[in-house]
């Protein structure tokens, strides 16, 4: 492991701009940003579009495999941006122990605040509320004193009750028991009609 000595790298993960730590002034202003180019230009709708079925919205005209790929490059440039302030934050470069398993907290970060995995509608603000939650699962795992492996048992149950929640079977079934609710059958009359 390198320990870092660059105080103006380590201000980037630790450091505060008057009183607030740097990581949240990074993390509130990307987020306005993404949100903005998503929600007010038209890239917004392209993206869900390619999101929610790429054929057609390739035969509609929309460059779908180049603006994907923008779109994981964004990605990219966002988690290396993340890698940068994790690094700074610990004040050492580990490539081998520096964001293991951090996959399943992005995954439910995305769908905890009602993302879908099934089709391409999404919501910036509610990915970053999502990360705000896992963070403060997170926070109360390790202040409790609990074992940090049940941090993991957590997140997978969660992300296992939301697939459930958000299976098209289920809400089939709901979508059954309401209709049935709504329009009870009719009390079979005891009058026989000849």
């Amino acid at each position: 492991m390198n320990e870092l000595l660059n105080e103006g790298l380590i201000h980037l993960g630790s450091g505060t701009v008057f009183d607030v730590p740097t990581p949240i002034l990074i993390w509130i202003t990307l987020g306005a940003f993404v949100t903005f180019a998503v929600r007010r230009t038209a890239l917004g709708m392209l993206i869900e579009a390619i999101g929610i079925n790429e054929r057609p919205s390739r035969l509609a005209g929309i460059y779908s495999r180049v603006l994907l790929l923008c779109v994981y490059v964004v990605s990219g440039i966002g988690a290396a941006v993340a890698g940068v302030i994790v690094t700074a934050d610990i004040k050492e470069a580990d490539a081998n122990n520096a964001g293991v398993r951090l996959e399943l907290a992005a995954i439910l970060a995305v769908v905890i605040d009602g993302n879908s995995l099934l089709d391409g509608r999404f919501s910036i603000v509610a990915s970053l509320l999502g990360a705000l939650i896992i963070q403060s699962v997170n926070s109360v795992i390790l202040l409790s004193g609990m074992p940090p492996k049940l941090n993991l048992v957590i997140k997978a149950l969660l992300i296992l009750t939301i697939l459930v929640i958000q299976s098209p079977r289920l809400a089939h079934y709901i979508y059954i028991i309401r209709s049935s609710a709504q329009n009870p059958l009719p009390e079979p009359s005891d009058t026989v009609t000849a």
